[in-house]
């Protein structure tokens, strides 16, 4: 036997225990100060100061014409100097406290993902709300719906199948309502494409952006946001296809206003002539059912390369995605070295955070 094993004890005792508790104070007599405990107090970040004009403040942006063209620049110099925050990642928290409501008909990748990432950098939070998830799917009307959502959020945006939902929300509703897109149009888009626009040429006024076709939400916003801003639009869609005469209208009166010109052209190679910019959509979009007959009428309205030989030599090409590649557009074009796709996806964010800053202030 070792000699561990022999001056190994033959018992243990059993260790000694003893309460740690701390007896609980009785605090039925003691002070305020005592009965209370301090939350909070971390020490913020600096938020670097931001002057912003405050004339869209509670204002709804449903309709294509319901910004100025003064007040589209201002929203677009906002969006870039927020850019410009973003980029150098100094925090902007300037609706903290605030909430955005997002009501949704439609699935969505860029337009719901670039508002909930937006309002969060901005310091506020969103309220992501699918048709199924409210009682509408049971029959409460849209016009209950406005109000008591405008009792519980700051903002909304809408993303609806039929244009007069969202006019029903904003008639209702005491906050400021977005229009995330709709049947009849989508200005967020065609704002943050101003904004890219804006970017790559540095002025607006005078550029030729030429948009090849289905005559749709995407096609009517650029077109009337496009003339109101000095634009030179060139529409080439097939006769049936075509943007409506009303939108058609409202865009000749703002291009005669800024010396703009407005062509609406069957030739999808006379629209590209001389383009700064080439722009299209989808073909066939949600809830169209006649996406057979529409695939067969666009298809010589494809952009590709022999297109773009037909713009100028440093023309870019514009898509505002989801994209069906080889459908609307080649894909040598569309991931070829004129594609700017991307950074118009990128500016849904910047843009939205300027709206939603300027609106909910």
């Amino acid at each position: 036997m070792s000699d561990l094993a022999q001056n190994a004890p033959t018992h243990q005792t059993a260790p000694q225990l003893r309460s740690v508790e701390t007896p609980v104070a009785d605090l039925t007599n003691a002070s305020p100060s005592e009965r209370t405990i301090a939350l909070g107090g971390v020490v913020m970040p600096k938020v670097p100061s931001f002057s912003v004009s405050t004339r869209l403040r509670g204002r709804d942006v449903v309709e294509d014409t319901d910004l100025t063209a003064d007040e589209i620049l201002e929203v677009l110099d906002t969006a870039a100097r927020l850019k410009r925050l973003q980029k150098r990642g100094e925090p902007h928290p300037y609706l903290a406290g605030k909430t955005l409501g997002l009501l949704f008909q439609h699935p969505s990748t860029r337009t719901r993902v670039s508002f909930e990432a937006g309002v969060a950098q901005l310091g506020g939070q969103a309220i992501f709300m699918g048709v199924n998830d409210l009682q509408i799917k049971r029959g409460e009307t849209l016009a209950d719906t406005a109000q008591v959502l405008s009792r519980y959020v700051d903002a909304m945006v809408a993303r609806v199948a039929d244009h007069n939902d969202l006019i029903t929300l904003a008639a209702n509703a005491s906050i400021p309502v977005m229009n995330g897109l709709s049947d009849k149009s989508h200005p967020l888009q065609a704002l943050a494409d101003m904004l890219t626009l804006k970017e790559r040429f540095g002025e607006l006024k005078g550029l030729k952006v030429a948009y090849l076709g289905d005559g749709n939400n995407i096609g009517t916003s650029l077109m009337i946001i496009g003339s109101a801003l000095g634009i030179n639009m060139s529409i080439g869609s097939p006769a049936k296809y075509q943007p409506r005469d009303e939108a058609v209208s409202q865009a000749a009166w703002f291009a005669s206003s800024t010396k703009a010109t407005l062509t609406i052209t069957e030739d999808p190679f006379e629209a590209a002539k001389d383009a700064d910019a080439v722009y299209t959509d989808v073909h066939v979009s949600m809830g169209m059912n006649d996406g057979a007959q529409r695939a067969v009428s666009l298809l010589p309205y494809k952009v590709t390369t022999e297109v773009m030989a037909q713009a100028k030599s440093s023309a870019i090409f514009m898509h505002d995605l989801p994209m069906h590649r080889d459908e609307e557009v080649a894909a040598e074009v569309a991931d070829g070295p004129q594609s700017i796709i991307f950074d118009q996806a990128e500016n849904r964010l910047h843009l939205q955070k300027a709206l939603l800053l300027q609106t909910m202030i």
